[in-house]
């Protein structure tokens, strides 16, 4: 018999995991949202309830699922002052966190959930929501391996490919550099499209020739057609895009190191936010760059 399943964070992400989830004929128990509306709507979906607390969906499932934001929000769901926290009912439950934090967050989350009788693991997306909806995330996972192990058959129902990176912090290290690199290269296609741009050259022919070329890079095939069109419709917000390579940036003054191209990534991201674009695709980085997009 599968695992009732609960999630905790049902924006685009997670709402699409728990859609994927119950096509692949999971029970979906319960779920919860900042933003009431958008956990309303999508119990009423999923024939589930919606709930207020994080507790309560703890206490209704056997595996709780959390997609939420930021460090604050991890604090938050596990709080060990609040009663309406996830760790109410941690006892024997499975906890998966999906949020991309700092590796300190995660590991505070898992010393907690344990402390109370559960288990938990995070598993750090490299996709996007039309992979979470279609089941073919990228999913890098750091923990026990005994708990990957218990987790894995739900794991590969949300995944394309599935990889256990270590104890609990390593997946979130890594996933950190991802998108450090990640963000870095859509800042630096954004200049060259802008560059082009600005000396009257064909920007879909550039694209071809940044394909077959050393410029050639995953952003390119993502974001370089949307940064010609305006076309930022959000999948990756610069918010987010800031916030994760702020996470990098802390690692790296931890580890005694400067990175020069980061800091000049994150900050381009954070004028974006500044200018109240912030819930742009990251691709929206281009208009600080194309002449006459931003004043």
């Amino acid at each position: 018999m599968k695992s009732l399943i609960g999630f905790v964070g049902v924006g685009r992400m997670g709402a699409n995991m728990a859609r994927r989830l119950k096509d692949q004929g999971y029970s979906i128990s319960a779920v919860s949202d900042r933003h009431a509306p958008a956990a309303e709507s999508l119990a009423q979906e999923l024939s589930c309830e919606a709930v207020t607390t994080p507790a309560r969906v703890a206490k209704l499932s056997d595996v709780v699922l959390t997609v939420v934001t930021d460090d604050a929000a991890m604090d938050e769901i596990f709080s060990e002052t609040d009663p309406s926290s996830l760790l109410a009912h941690a006892k024997g439950k499975l906890f998966i966190n999906f949020a991309t934090v700092s590796p300190e967050s995660h590991i505070q989350a898992a010393a907690r959930v344990e402390a109370k009788g559960g288990t938990s693991l995070e598993a750090l997306m490299a996709s996007s929501i039309t992979q979470a909806r279609e089941g073919t995330l990228y999913l890098m996972c750091g923990g026990k391996e005994s708990v990957f192990e218990q987790a894995r058959s739900i794991l590969e129902a949300l995944s394309s490919k599935l990889l256990y990176i270590g104890p609990a912090g390593d997946a979130a290290k890594v996933k950190a550099l991802v998108n450090m690199v990640m963000n870095c290269n859509t800042a630096a296609l954004a200049e060259g499209l802008g560059l082009g741009d600005a000396l009257g050259l064909d920007l879909t022919m550039l694209r071809q020739v940044f394909g077959e070329t050393g410029a050639a890079s995953r952003v390119l095939v993502t974001d370089g057609e949307d940064m010609q069109n305006r076309d930022h419709e959000c999948y990756f917000s610069a918010a987010h895009a800031a916030k994760d390579s702020g996470i990098a940036l802390d690692l790296a003054q931890s580890a005694g190191l400067k990175l020069p191209l980061a800091k000049a990534t994150i900050e381009q991201y954070q004028r974006l936010v500044e200018a109240g674009k912030g819930e742009l695709d990251k691709s929206g980085v281009a208009e600080l760059v194309f002449k006459g997009r931003m004043k």
